[in-house]
């Protein structure tokens, strides 16, 4: 099952950073990179960060060849994909940031990290990649701005971490959870508080 939702998680990452790219208009060779870093670019930084080697994702072979694939058939039939992502995309990116969150806080538990390590490990398995895809692309963070996203992430980790899921069951149930909390959140459009910072001086020199 978990294989299953990888690939599923893989395939959404993956399209999500090739609509961007196309959006931004970039070349084929531009669709390709941004879409690997989407799909992948948060397990490599989780890597780093918890002492896995990034070589590891090399052993993951057969995912990239599906991502290329799917990237490829994005480019030649953009519209035909489009529309379908339109329809099941918000529900494919919350199932790659369920399972990759819940991946991830697995890896740091595995090699005994605390439990901060293992907040961390999930978050950036969960968003790690669409955060390299932003800033490559020129765009501010979407994770950071919109809807409650990062929060679920590290709430797998959390719940991980402090050993309160235990067996395959428990993890079931948290990886549904955690989906149906990204698509609350959507829904009823929950955020977290924000505050944004008038310039003063520069409001002064403006009524001046």
């Amino acid at each position: 099952m978990w294989d299953v939702l990888t690939i599923i998680g893989t395939v959404a990452f993956a399209l999500s950073g090739a609509f961007v790219a196309m959006e931004e208009d970039y070349d084929l060779m531009g669709v390709y990179i941004l879409g690997l870093v989407t799909a992948f670019g948060g397990g490599a930084v989780r890597n780093l960060l918890i002492g896995i080697p990034v070589s590891a994702l090399w052993e993951q072979g057969s995912l990239f060849i599906i991502a290329i694939v799917v990237m490829s058939i994005a480019f030649i039939f953009p519209t035909l994909l489009v529309n379908q992502w339109g329809k099941f995309g918000l529900l494919f990116d919350a199932i790659g940031l369920s399972a990759f969150a819940i991946q991830g806080a697995l890896y740091a538990t595995e090699m005994n990290h605390p439990l901060p390590a293992v907040i961390v490990a999930a978050a950036l398995t969960g968003t790690g990649g669409g955060m390299i895809r932003d800033v490559l692309a020129g765009r501010k963070p979407l994770f950071l701005q919109k809807e409650i996203y990062i929060v679920w992430a590290m709430l797998a980790g959390v719940i991980i971490g402090l050993n309160l899921v235990t067996n395959s069951i428990g993890l079931s149930i948290l990886f549904f959870a955690i989906i149906v909390l990204r698509m609350m959140s959507v829904h009823f459009r929950w955020q977290l508080p924000r505050r944004k910072l008038i310039n003063i001086a520069s409001n002064q020199e403006i009524k001046g």
